[in-house]
This record gives structure tokens, C-alpha cells and sequence, in this order.
């Protein structure tokens, strides 16, 4: 399969690197199988830092994974809510991941998401506006291990 890295770099060989601000999933490299958000995430990134909008593209076997822990949401659900909510809080979550699969917030799932930590949504109002809106999945390389498992195929500018 492919991912894509949204960056104003071109990141042949990625590493893993603190975050500047709480993370939906935690430290990690993020990357989707989506190229349109990838590239949406590219031009964001350049409006803050400059430089050029690249979509990094890199070929990942998830046949060559087993040995590898791994979190997976297949719908944003109430774990994936919490789970959510805990990293941007930076709350120590339970669990050792090497990768984490699932869906990845638009800005509209992102207000609702931020309507929920400030109480305006309970729960199940939040998740009934997030299965209402589009998200992309995004898989996020959680170890060097594992991210020397995406192989780099070129970059794009956008």
C-alpha cells in the first residue's frame, strides 16, 4: 500500500521526533493513504513555516508486521474518542504501540472533538457528528523499528 507524509520537506528517511503541540495519536510520524490530505496537511504546514508543500510517498507491506504491536480503530468510536482526548491532554495512555491505524480528524471533526473537552457535546452527541463527517485514516509510526518499514518512493510538490 501507500502512505503520504504532508510536509514542507522531502523525508526520505523519516524519524521520530517530539511534536510541537498535543497529537491526535501521540509522538509519532503520521502519514494516510489518502494523497488530498496529505497534501491539504502540506500547504497548512507551509502557511506556518515556509518553505515548499512536498506529499512525501512511501510503499508499506502490512504483510511484514506481525512481529509488531499494534492499536487499531476501524471507526471513531468511543475508545477512539478517549484515546484521542487523552494524547491531545497529554495523558499517559496504557499500552506500548509500535503503530496506530485510524481515523484521522477534518477541521470540522476536530471542533467537534475540541465541543466534547469543553463539555458542549457529551459523548454520544460527539460521536454521532463525527460518524457525519469525513475522516481519512491515517497510520502513525509510533518507533524507528517500524518506521524503517516505509520504504520511500519520491515526493511531490503540491
Amino acid at each position: 500500500m501507500l502512505l503520504y507524509h504532508g510536509s514542507n520537506l522531502q523525508i526520505e528517511k523519516p524519524l521520530l521526533l517530539p511534536p510541537n503541540h498535543p497529537t491526535y495519536f501521540g509522538t509519532g510520524f503520521y502519514t494516510t493513504n489518502d494523497y488530498k490530505q496529505a497534501a491539504d496537511f502540506a500547504n497548512m504546514t507551509v502557511k506556518l513555516r515556509g518553505n515548499i508543500a512536498i506529499v512525501n510517498i512511501y510503499e508499506f507491506n502490512e504483510n511484514e508486521i506481525e512481529e509488531y504491536s499494534i492499536l487499531q480503530f476501524k471507526a471513531p468510536n468511543a475508545d477512539w474518542l478517549h484515546f484521542v482526548v487523552n494524547n491531545r491532554k497529554s495523558k499517559p495512555i496504557e499500552g506500548n504501540f509500535d503503530l496506530i491505524i485510524g481515523p484521522l480528524a477534518d477541521d470540522d471533526a476536530y471542533k467537534t472533538i475540541i465541543a466534547f473537552e469543553n463539555g458542549i457535546y457529551n459523548e454520544q452527541e460527539t460521536l454521532k457528528q463525527l460518524q457525519a463527517g469525513k475522516l481519512y485514516d491515517q497510520y502513525v509510526f509510533k518507533n524507528q523499528s517500524i518506521m524503517d518499514k516505509l520504504i520511500f518512493k519520491g515526493a511531490k510538490n503540491v
